[in-house]
């Protein structure tokens, strides 16, 4: 009898390199800045169960894709995905990959999509503010102003979009914001527990593997 649960987790297991501090990931900057430290400072093994989340969230992203590209879609062109983003900042360099960049055929204009797989998307009614600071990023160092995050439900494939206006000063904090880790990092300076200070955050607590530490305020 195969043991086709076996036989996935067998492919998803790999090595998992620790984190260097200088360099960060743009999915970190809307995450709570603690546990982004601990996660520096503190590595932990990604489980399983998360490993095949992620990996279902990629087999969303490629049907997304090929959705894009299809010729029964005139109205779109997909130009670029899975885009490589890197900047350098003072000390320290942010880099990932960039989802999808998207041409509107009807007026020309070039929108970054960033795709979002999502247990549910019923009751969604706004972007998720770490979501949101993402693609800002994005749309502040590739200098494009329209961006738009797309919630593609994972149970039947129904989707949300919702269109994120570009700020400038946004843009310049978050930049400032990985700056502040970084700092904090290098000086074995424990930030604010975020998670339990922002509202937005506030799920974000009942996920967190470090609930310990930031319980004892441990650095």
């Amino acid at each position: 009898m195969i043991n086709f649960d076996k036989l996935v987790e067998m492919h998803l297991t790999k090595e998992q390199k620790a984190k260097q501090i200088g360099r960060y990931y743009p999915s970190e900057i809307g995450s709570c800045m603690r546990k982004t430290w601990y996660s520096y400072k503190y590595p932990q093994q990604v489980s399983m169960d998360l490993l095949k989340i992620f990996e279902a969230g990629n087999m969303v992203h490629d049907f997304v894709v090929r959705v894009f590209k299809s010729e029964k879609n005139k109205n779109v062109e997909l130009v670029k995905e899975e885009m490589p983003f890197k900047f350098e900042g003072d000390g320290f360099i942010i880099s990932g990959r960039i989802d999808d960049l998207v041409l509107l055929k009807e007026n020309g204009k070039q929108v970054l999509v960033e795709v979002k797989s999502a247990k549910t998307i019923k009751g969604m009614e706004k972007a998720k503010l770490s979501n949101e600071l993402q693609l800002i990023l994005y749309m502040h160092i590739l200098n494009i102003p329209d961006g738009v995050l797309l919630y593609v439900d994972k149970t039947n494939l129904q989707s949300k979009v919702f269109v994120i206006p570009y700020d400038k000063k946004r843009g310049e904090q978050i930049i400032e914001r990985f700056k502040q880790l970084d700092v904090s990092l290098k000086s074995n300076l424990l930030p604010e527990a975020e998670g339990k200070q922002i509202e937005d955050l506030n799920w974000m607590c009942s996920f967190c593997e470090y609930v310990g530490k930031c319980d004892k305020n441990e650095s």
